[in-house]
């Protein structure tokens, strides 16, 4: 046999067995849901007002007062709001929640990767994906406490604003897709070991 021959019977041996309609669709909302997160994700920490409290709106990057109960004044130093630490610990806030987008995209680009390249290393590819949808997940939920704890205060359950519950939102669907990711390919690479290993010839 040739080494050219080897090497083919190598390949097709490496080849995942064809996938029950079943596993296709779990890998499929678990990619759509994941999407969704990172979307909700980022349209919230963009717009950043998270909590209304009184005439007073709270956010990420601003801080506003109601001027004549119709318009906005708007201010990027935090510091204005006289609420302690604030500044310096928004700053963090925004740090820990962005960073937690950027993991959330390099997840969802594994799981992506994991699914449109058939080969012996597509469930390390998905592992890995679902393993930093959980790290986002850890972030997201750092940001949003490190939010809640800073203006615990002024924080009221109707104050916090559809922004915040977005982010929310996508906060858990991050925790739900990795625990969903890694269960399912826990499952189907306990059941497929002769795709896993080298075949021999």
């Amino acid at each position: 046999m040739t080494a050219l021959g080897v090497q083919a019977q190598r390949l097709l041996g490496q080849r995942r067995p064809p996938r029950s309609f079943f596993e296709s669709f779990t890998r499929g909302l678990i990619i759509l849901c994941a999407s969704l997160a990172v979307v909700l994700s980022s349209i919230s920490i963009c717009d950043g007002q998270w909590l209304l409290a009184d005439d007073r709106l709270f956010g990420l990057w601003r801080f506003c007062t109601a001027s004549n109960q119709t318009e906005l004044h708007c201010l990027r130093d935090l510091s204005q709001a006289q609420v302690p630490w604030l500044a310096s610990g928004m700053v963090v806030a925004r740090i820990v929640a962005s960073l937690a987008v950027v993991v959330a995209i390099f997840g969802l680009e594994f799981l992506i990767v994991s699914q449109v390249c058939e080969d012996s290393l597509a469930w390390r590819k998905w592992a890995v994906g679902s393993t930093l949808l959980l790290i986002s997940f850890i972030l997201s939920f750092g940001g949003l406490l490190s939010f809640l704890v800073l203006l615990r205060s002024q924080v009221t359950l109707w104050g916090l604003t559809l922004m915040f519950w977005s982010d929310f939102t996508a906060s858990f669907l991050l925790f739900l897709n990795a625990i969903s990711g890694l269960h399912i390919n826990s499952i189907t690479h306990n059941n497929m070991h002769p795709w896993s290993l080298p075949t021999k010839v």
